[in-house]
């Protein structure tokens, strides 16, 4: 019963057999074999615009040279108050930007609340150096409590962006999971929408170790080369995310392995909605469940195999919580079975 993090699962057997695929051989190193740039022209195609894409290790990498490549002197990056970029990654993007820091934005339940972004660019004066400036915005989709943005709430937060002259960034580590909830396109949940720059994610869905950085104006990326090669992120032989990366688009492979994983979730959803001692947060968006339990369940859960993160609570939410229960995380993914999911129901049944 394995709900800590759809980092747990391993590589879906496509994506592994495209490795194993690819492995053998010779080929021109540094992204410059035809497997990359066959796969350049499907990025191309599958966000109906030419961008420009690099391809990189970890989600981090992903969100910290992005950020680097819109980098200002002084610079902040808007996102929210419990976004990833603030919460997990050890000051990475700070660092790889030399400096630029995060401002926190408020707004319920992971979602950057539109008024309050505005008021924090105006706070901002363009001539009064000792403040620093906005660099960009960053959103996260989906949201670090599950959660997802729909494409109008991302249009209306590009709105205020791009107001201010600046960039619009998507953190999307689970980019499948929510695209596949709205029954959007990629191209409809990204620069249709107003989004400049993003990180699209496929580890968390069935790869193994692959992530993308995209730029939908190929002008703002004439730096990442240099940018990506100073981070250590410029793989000699990318052919190997490359390879993932085409098992991963082939035939809708990583719509069918999101729409599994939302699947699971609704089920463990349902499940815990007839339960007496468990209840559903708020509303399952994507393939992330938030949950309240006792303190004492959760630990006999965990000694009977089930495994689950405990979960900072979020300020909205902090009221709804009574004394001896905790909040909990339970993460679905494409390996998640009905199985695992059926057997952690009878535990708390």
């Amino acid at each position: 019963m394995f709900f800590a993090s759809d980092n747990w699962a391993g590589a879906a057997d496509e994506i592994a057999a495209s490795l194993q695929r690819h492995s053998g051989g010779f080929s021109p190193a540094y992204g410059a074999s035809d497997l990359d740039q066959q796969l350049e022209q499907r990025f191309n195609e599958l966000f109906e615009r030419e961008v420009a894409v690099f391809f990189v290790g970890t989600g981090t990498a992903a969100n910290s040279l992005a950020l680097s490549a819109v980098n200002r002197p002084g610079g902040f990056v808007l996102c929210h108050r419990e976004a990833h970029l603030i919460e997990d990654e050890c000051g990475a993007p700070e660092f790889f930007t030399s400096g630029a820091r995060l401002a926190p934005i408020d707004g319920s339940f992971g979602k950057i609340d539109p008024n309050a972004l505005r008021r924090g660019l105006q706070r901002f004066d363009p001539e009064f150096v000792h403040h620093g400036q906005p660099m960009a915005v960053s959103v996260t989709q989906a949201t670090e409590v599950g959660t997802v943005y729909t494409n109008d709430e991302i249009a209306v937060i590009a709105e205020h962006t791009h107001a201010f002259g600046l960039p619009l960034h998507m953190d999307g580590a689970r980019f499948a999971n929510a695209m596949v909830r709205l029954e959007s396109t990629p191209a409809e949940m990204t620069w249709k929408s107003g989004v400049d720059v993003l990180s699209f994610g496929a580890t968390k869905n069935g790869c193994w170790c692959a992530e993308a950085l995209v730029f939908f104006d190929p002008a703002r990326a004439k730096q990442l080369p240099f940018i990506r090669k100073r981070a250590a992120q410029l793989f000699s032989k990318t052919r190997f995310i490359a390879a993932q990366f085409h098992a991963y688009l082939d035939d809708d492979l990583w719509i069918r392995l999101a729409t599994h994983a939302n699947a699971m979730a609704d089920r463990l959803a349902a499940g815990i909605a007839a339960a007496n001692n468990v209840s559903i947060g708020w509303p399952c968006e994507s393939n992330e469940l938030f949950v309240t339990m006792p303190k004492e369940l959760a630990g006999r859960l965990k000694e009977q195999g089930a495994r689950f993160y405990p979960w900072p609570v979020p300020e909205e939410f902090e009221s709804k919580l009574t004394e001896g229960q905790g909040l909990y995380r339970l993460v679905t993914s494409f390996a998640t079975t009905e199985e695992q999911v059926d057997q952690f129901l009878a535990l708390i049944g």
